[in-house]
């Protein structure tokens, strides 16, 4: 794109009012006793953090990845560029020879998402997981060479989340050994399947599986949509993109209608479930539940990443509001005395937004690398007992996998808990992050806006946050009749809801504001409370399910958010010499703060459970409020600029004038507002005129 020539010289003088950003920021630096690059490590490694940076100067330096084009065109313009960076992308890690996580990072540095979204993930991963040896030589091996570029059609048009409701069948014909996939409803088009739209040549369908007139529920089927040399779609199948979205808009999200269409016996993926093509015969290898790991996947995903996610908009707004001044302080200004203007991180109120969602990027983090971590061990456990031979290969649990940590007692009920909750807390928090830009905030070169518009779609995507709610509090129910009845599995969830059954009478006495170790019990009592309050209601009373939602929903929360705390209170007390080794004393206590502040500030915004159970007093609640999280918020505040710092986010990577790590915001904003297209046009403005653009290439 061609850039403006430079203003004129009398333009080219003029800075900004002091103080200047720069100077601010290193203020702000020079005054944190925080140790950046030792946090940073502690959150990635010191592995991690060079190869993104050598990764980085490799994208950066490709044209296709400049990234102050892309705020000004259309969607047609940006799906071009978005198979163009995708393919870049792909020769990039074939000449750099990148493993598959090298090749993420480039993704994310890349800046939005590509066509090739849902190949490199879901694509893959299902291929892998629940392909034979046989299907992984015919699909998994082209796919990983990309030669069958795939997608995972899984939603309809109308059913998403209640994947047993989908209507696309796969019908088993014994006569000639296929499965006939039919689509007998409008509502049975696949919608919102990542690069189908324009660029997937297969798709992973999911579609309820009959044979001999019995449904046997979903299963997957590998089919070829697309003819391989024209990519024009294969007869009887209608595909296409399903068009412009709130945000997301570089992935061609489709749509899919299948007339009939035949495919091999060896196109279901049959790890798990298998039709015999001699005998009609319908077995299961495992679990019935084992054929949606892919979903678990995915979930136990977006837990581990939702912590940078809302990091970004931290960063961004954390940096702004320390170089942004409004007003003067108005005690000082009643006192006479000559302040200037304020720092806007300075204002309680600007701090309360945002400090405690600094505190939830590294609470988050975590979670979900715990997650992350309990996911692996399942699937390693899994793939031990279908080698054993098991005939119900559900996997270990988590108690058995991990006796040491007993935090996630069961993987699919706390992917979905976590999932829910995590990229709840980020999604809403960057909305706080953006509106605490103030009008800059609107601007889509704050970088929050365009982030905030791509990532909004998690919380309804692989399950909508409401519904899976419904998942945890069925588990939690299901141990709390386990406990009752004395046959308990030995984990977590259910040694919580032991010891409130033995203290219900006489209750608890959690400081809060004095013991760390009794904040994370607080947060158990309020969850087993929770639980036995709804066990209640649903056995005792007979309480319909539907009239429960709202009550599980809490549950759940209450639950998920207990597990955040407990994994934030393992990270930086269960060994603070060690914590204090890797970071040093200054930055081990402000992480112990970042602790207490998201624990109590959770506190106060739940006030009502955790007084209403028992976890805390009415009088700790009001102290919580008044000493514990407002001086926290004065202890934390110096610190602020260099703990999001430690997130190590590149300004190529934010991609926002306000968010710059030198602190030059209103110099860019400035700059990018000159070069933008707009100001190359020569509007003709007059009403009885027919012509609209008098000319292109004006300068200003």
């Amino acid at each position: 794109m061609p850039r403006q020539p430079p203003p004129p010289e009398w333009v080219q003088k003029l800075q900004p009012s002091s103080p200047q950003g720069a100077d601010l920021l290193a203020a702000e630096r020079a005054g944190s006793g925080v140790n950046v690059d030792r946090l940073a490590e502690l959150l990635h490694t010191r592995e991690v953090l060079d190869k993104r940076a050598a990764i980085e100067k490799i994208v950066a330096a490709e044209p296709v990845f400049d990234k102050t084009e892309l705020l000004s065109m259309g969607r047609v313009e940006r799906m071009q560029r978005s198979l163009a960076r995708g393919k870049k992308l792909k020769q990039l890690q074939k000449q750099h020879n990148w493993s598959f996580e090298d090749y993420k990072v480039a993704n994310t540095i890349a800046g939005e998402p590509t066509t090739y979204g849902l190949h490199d993930s879901m694509w893959l991963v299902t291929l892998r997981e629940q392909g034979t040896p046989e299907q992984h030589k015919l699909f998994l091996e082209p796919a990983l060479a990309n030669k069958y570029i795939g997608c995972y059609a899984q939603t309809e048009l109308g059913h998403g989340s209640n994947v047993r409701g989908l209507e696309t069948t796969a019908t088993w014909d014994p006569t000639d050994k296929t499965f006939v996939l039919n689509s007998p409803y409008l509502t049975a088009s696949k919608w919102w399947i990542g690069s189908l739209g324009k660029v997937a040549n297969h798709a992973i369908v999911m579609a309820q599986l009959f044979v001999n007139g019995k449904n046997h529920g979903p299963h997957p089927f590998v089919l070829q949509i697309r003819d391989l040399k024209t990519h024009e779609p294969l007869p009887n199948i209608y595909v296409g993109d399903q068009g412009p979205k709130f945000g997301y808009n570089s992935m061609d999200n489709g749509f899919m209608l299948l007339n009939k269409v035949k495919i091999p016996h060896i196109n279901m993926l049959a790890r798990f479930n298998v039709v015999d093509p001699e005998t009609s015969e319908y077995r299961r290898v495992g679990s019935p539940s084992l054929i949606y790991g892919t979903l678990t996947w995915v979930r136990s995903t977006i837990v581990l990443e939702a912590g940078a996610a809302l990091a970004r908009g931290v960063t961004v707004a954390t940096r702004y509001c320390a170089v942004r001044r409004q007003f003067q302080d108005r005690d000082a200004e009643e006192a006479g005395l000559k302040t200037g203007e304020t720092a806007v991180l300075n204002y309680k109120m600007v701090q309360q937004r945002l400090l405690p969602l600094l505190a939830a990027t590294y609470a988050l983090h975590f979670t979900g690398r715990g997650m992350m971590a309990m996911y692996n061990a399942n699937q390693e456990a899994m793939n031990k007992n279908l080698a054993a031979g098991a005939k119900d290969a559900r996997g270990a649990g988590p108690e058995e996998l991990n006796p040491g940590a007993e935090l996630l007692a069961d993987l699919h009920a706390t992917s979905c808990g976590l999932k829910a909750l995590g990229s709840t807390i980020a999604v809403e928090g960057l909305e706080v992050t953006r509106r605490a830009c103030g009008g800059h905030g609107f601007s889509s070169y704050s970088g929050i806006g365009p982030w905030y518009a791509d990532y909004l779609p998690t919380a309804t995507w692989e399950g909508d946050n409401y519904m899976l709610t419904q998942q945890v509090a069925r588990y939690l129910l299901k141990t709390a009749r386990q406990v009752i009845d004395g046959v308990a599995p030995k984990n977590e969830t259910a040694e919580i809801l032991q010891f409130y059954i033995s203290r219900k009478d006489t209750g608890v006495a959690n400081d809060v504001l004095n013991n760390d170790a009794d904040i994370v019990r607080a947060f158990a009592w309020r969850t087993a409370f929770l639980t036995l309050e709804a066990l209640k209601l649903r056995d005792k009373e007979k309480k319909s399910w539907n009239s429960l939602l709202v009550a599980f929903w809490r549950l759940s929360t209450a639950h998920s958010q207990y597990l955040v705390v407990r994994n934030f209170y393992d990270a930086v007390f269960k060994d603070p010499a060690r914590l204090a080794g890797n970071v040093g004393d200054v930055t081990a206590d402000v992480l112990q703060d970042l602790f207490r502040l998201f624990a109590l500030n959770t506190i106060e915004n739940h006030a009502a459970e955790f007084v209403t159970s028992g976890a805390i007093t009415n009088n700790q609640l009001t102290l919580a409020r008044v000493k514990g999280v407002s001086n926290l918020l004065d202890r934390i505040r110096p610190h602020a600029v260099k703990l999001v710092d430690a997130w190590s986010f590149s300004d190529f990577l934010l991609a926002s004038s306000l968010g710059r790590y030198d602190g030059k915001v209103y110099q860019d904003l400035f700059e990018r507002a000159r070069n933008n297209p707009v100001n190359e046009l020569i509007f003709d403005p007059y009403p009885d005129s027919d012509v609209l653009i008098k000319r292109t290439g004006a300068k200003l």
